[in-house]
C-alpha cells in the first residue's frame, strides 16, 4: 500500500492572515508531497531488497524511512492541528486536556511560553511538539531534529509546530519567533483535545 497525501483539511487561504496562501500551498504541493514521494521511494527499495536477498543498503533506506515517514506524519498532524482562526482555531484548551496541562506546565500560560521556546529554539530545522508521555503519565515538550531526531519513543504526538524555513519563510522570513506567536492564533485545540483522549483512554 503506497501513502498518499491527504488534501489539506480547509481551504489554502483560509489560515490568513497568520499563515499565507502561496506558504501553504507550497508547502503541502511540494515539502509534504516529496516526503510522501521519499518515503514510498524507500520502501519500494526495501521491497526490492527482499527480494533480491541483498540487504546491503538496508541502513541506508532505512533511514530514509524514518526521515520521509516521520516527515510524512508530522505535516499530517501540523495541518490538523490547525483550524481558521475563530472558526475552531486559537483561544485556549478545556475539559481533561487543560487540567492536565494545569498540572503538569502550572498554567495554560507557562505551556504557551515552553512551547513557543521549543519551537524557536530548534537549532537548524525541526519541530517544537507536545506529547503524553505514557510512562510518566505527564505531558512533556520537545524540539525534534529535522522530522525524526530527539523524539522520545513512546510518547504520542499531540500538538505540533513546524520550525523548518519553508513553513514561515515567505511571510516572516527570519522571525521565526513571529511566526510561532502567530500560530496560536490557528491551534485547533478540539483535535489535541481529541488525540490526548486517545492517547490516554487506557490510563
Amino acid at each position: 500500500m503506497a501513502y498518499e497525501l491527504p488534501a489539506l483539511p480547509y481551504p489554502y487561504d483560509s489560515l490568513e492572515p497568520h499563515l499565507d496562501k502561496a506558504t501553504l500551498e507550497f508547502h503541502h504541493d511540494k515539502h509534504h508531497k516529496g516526503y510522501v514521494d521519499g518515503l514510498n521511494a524507500a520502501l519500494a527499495k526495501i521491497e526490492d531488497a527482499r527480494k533480491s536477498g541483498d540487504f546491503a543498503l538496508l541502513q541506508h533506506y532505512e533511514r530514509l524511512v524514518a526521515f520521509h515517514g516521520a516527515g510524512h506524519a508530522n505535516h499530517v498532524q501540523y495541518w490538523e492541528n490547525m483550524a481558521p482562526a475563530g472558526k475552531g482555531g486559537g483561544g485556549e484548551p478545556t475539559g481533561a486536556l487543560a487540567e492536565q496541562i494545569k498540572k503538569d506546565f502550572g498554567s495554560f500560560e507557562n505551556l504557551k511560553k515552553e512551547l513557543s521556546a521549543a519551537t524557536v529554539s530548534v537549532e537548524g530545522s525541526g519541530w517544537g511538539l507536545v506529547a503524553w508521555e505514557p510512562l510518566g503519565h505527564r505531558l512533556i515538550t520537545l524540539s525534534l531534529l529535522n522530522h525524526q531526531n530527539a523524539s522520545f519513543i513512546g510518547s504520542h504526538p499531540l500538538l505540533i509546530c513546524d520550525a523548518w524555513e519553508h513553513a514561515y519563510y515567505l511571510k516572516y522570513q527570519n522571525k521565526r519567533a513571529d511566526y510561532v506567536a502567530a500560530w496560536w492564533n490557528l491551534v485547533n485545540w478540539a483535535d489535541v483535545s481529541k488525540r490526548f483522549a486517545q492517547a490516554t483512554h487506557h490510563h
